[in-house]
């Protein structure tokens, strides 16, 4: 359980965050949605401990950062070190003694080769495995489909699906609606740094269409097409 309480994140004189106000319950997942510059990576970091804000977050953990996992929508990897090595600085973080990556490699990455030298998709296939191997409590997806193949969009989702399981709290920004209509038991809109509204799946197909009115009025009728 996550509760956050009148939530509020400046940059400077620009104020990200207003006021939000959200509970997210145990065992169960989270679509994040809105346009960009609404405020989702942001709020994703605060509740991740990487950002300080005004506000509270509370959660059932004593140290919620300890028992939390962030997959960065660019996840970036240290130099002139494999994917393997990547793998066991991560796990040897948190006490968890195992080499055997090899077996656990769903993606097929080449886990010997420079995790520096990976493609978009690579260092985000290699980051969510090293998310997955911590084995936290709590999991924050930032665009986990974005720049990843269709066979490995089809394992992600399989992948949440089987943390819900495992009663895991789940939060996942996505820009492919699709993918948080198959997985997601509520969705959060985001507007200018509130949040504008909370719909339950029986209501996903009403808020996917008022997104993509909402984007087609901001970007194709300012452009003149010839």
């Amino acid at each position: 359980m996550i509760t956050i309480n009148n939530l509020n994140k400046s940059f400077g004189s620009k104020k990200v965050l207003h006021y939000i106000n959200i509970h997210f319950e145990t065992g169960k997942v989270y679509g994040i949605v809105g346009q960009n510059g609404a405020g989702k990576t942001t709020l994703f970091r605060c509740i991740a401990g990487l950002e300080g804000h005004q506000g509270e977050i509370t959660s059932e953990y004593p140290h919620l950062k300890n028992e939390l996992g962030f997959l960065e929508t660019n996840p970036t990897m240290m130099s002139l070190i494999t994917g393997w090595e990547y793998l066991k600085i991560l796990c040897s973080a948190k006490s968890i003694d195992t080499e055997n990556f090899e077996e656990q490699n769903i993606f097929d990455l080449p886990l010997n080769q420079y995790a520096n030298t990976y493609s978009t998709g690579m260092k985000k296939k290699l980051a969510l495995m090293g998310v997955l191997l911590r084995k936290n409590k709590v999991l924050i997806l930032d665009e986990p489909f974005n720049g990843v193949d269709i066979q490995s969009n089809m394992i992600i989702l399989d992948i949440i699906q089987e943390l819900k399981k495992l009663n895991k709290t789940i939060l996942i920004s996505s820009h492919i609606f699709s993918t948080l209509r198959d997985s997601c038991d509520e969705i959060i809109l985001l507007k200018n740094g509130r949040v504008e509204k909370r719909v339950l799946p029986q209501h996903f197909d009403s808020l996917e269409g008022e997104m993509k009115e909402m984007i087609k009025k901001n970007t194709a009728k300012s452009l003149t097409l010839e």
